[in-house]
């Protein structure tokens, strides 16, 4: 019960300051709701289950790409189009999951890499359907129930979106699942011994983690309500794994924390010490990973620990 009330709060809170921001730093909040969404997913897929891939960013923009076609160009309702961009993300994921199931490390990273810039390639060479370079635009959010889902209330649809996908991460982290993933991630042979399907358990964390990746794809379309190959390249695939990396792996918490601190830094430095705050933003991920492995989050359980060894 303490759970439930807690996640109303933090909505209420959430969505509350949404309604007290400017159109700038309205746009700003809701990219880092957002990088926080994609940042638990992938903690889930690679901090808890341990696959080092780069196609996450990629079913964000799958899910992005694909409930703007559905709608616009197929004629699909909204409900309808929802529906079917999560089965497409679904089946897709498994068609790079199950094969990648006998890879492990470097070599699914590669797999995985590859199957990312591919994504790249099909945006770049689709014609009318999805742009080409220069991506779709100038669409916006149907009607829902007769009602516009704009301004703070749209803030108010990510916000939701966040704290459903966290609440059903620390579910799954908290069951038989999520103990299987942490067995695999930390010796999949010792795990295999126990009674754990690892293949079923890898395909699993894949398809979850993917989806929840493409739903929130989905939001984003209408959030500037244009989508475009940049968006969704390599860099940024590179970028969720650092704020992974750098909140502390492994813990729903440090995703968030790493998501809000690397999306926000570049926009606080530049423009205080202009192109230099690449420079900084390079150096800062280079030190936390070398002096705090845990990440950022291991410094709050040195804090924690502290002050309780003094009471």
């Amino acid at each position: 019960m303490k759970q439930i009330l807690g996640f109303v709060v933090t909505a209420v809170i959430l969505s509350a300051i949404g309604f007290m921001l400017g159109s700038y730093q309205t746009d700003v909040y809701r990219k880092v709701l957002l990088w926080v969404t994609l940042a638990l997913s992938y903690n889930f897929l690679f901090g808890i289950a341990g696959q080092v891939a780069f196609s996450h960013f990629t079913f964000y923009g799958i899910g992005a790409y694909a409930i703007v076609i559905l709608i616009f160009q197929v004629g699909l309702p909204l409900p309808l189009a929802i529906l079917a961009t999560v089965a497409i993300c679904v089946v897709l994921a498994l068609v790079v999951a199950i094969p990648a199931t006998r890879l492990e490390g470097f070599y699914l990273a590669l797999a995985t890499l590859a199957f990312a810039q591919l994504f790249i390639v099909v945006l770049d060479e689709g014609g009318t359907v999805t742009g080409s370079a220069g991506g779709l635009a100038n669409y916006r959010l149907p009607d829902v129930f007769g009602m516009q889902v704009s301004g703070p209330w749209y803030t108010v649809v990510i916000v939701l979106l966040m704290l459903a996908t966290l609440a059903i991460l620390w579910r799954l982290d908290r069951s038989y699942f999520g103990r299987a993933c942490r067995a695999v991630r930390d010796d999949s042979e010792a795990a295999q011994a126990m009674g754990v399907n690892v293949a079923r358990t890898k395909i699993i964390a894949y398809t979850i983690t993917s989806a929840l990746a493409g739903i929130a794809g989905m939001v984003y379309a209408f959030v500037d309500n244009t989508v475009n190959p940049p968006i969704f390249g390599l860099s940024n695939s590179f970028l969720l794994l650092f704020m992974v990396i750098v909140g502390g792996s492994g813990r729903h918490a440090g995703a968030i924390v790493g998501a809000v601190l690397l999306y926000l830094m570049p926009l606080v430095l530049a423009p205080i010490i202009g192109h230099h705050h690449a420079l900084v933003f390079g150096i800062f991920m280079v030190a936390v990973v070398l002096f705090q492995p845990k990440g950022v989050i291991g410094i709050w359980d040195w804090l924690v620990a502290k002050v309780r060894s003094k009471a």
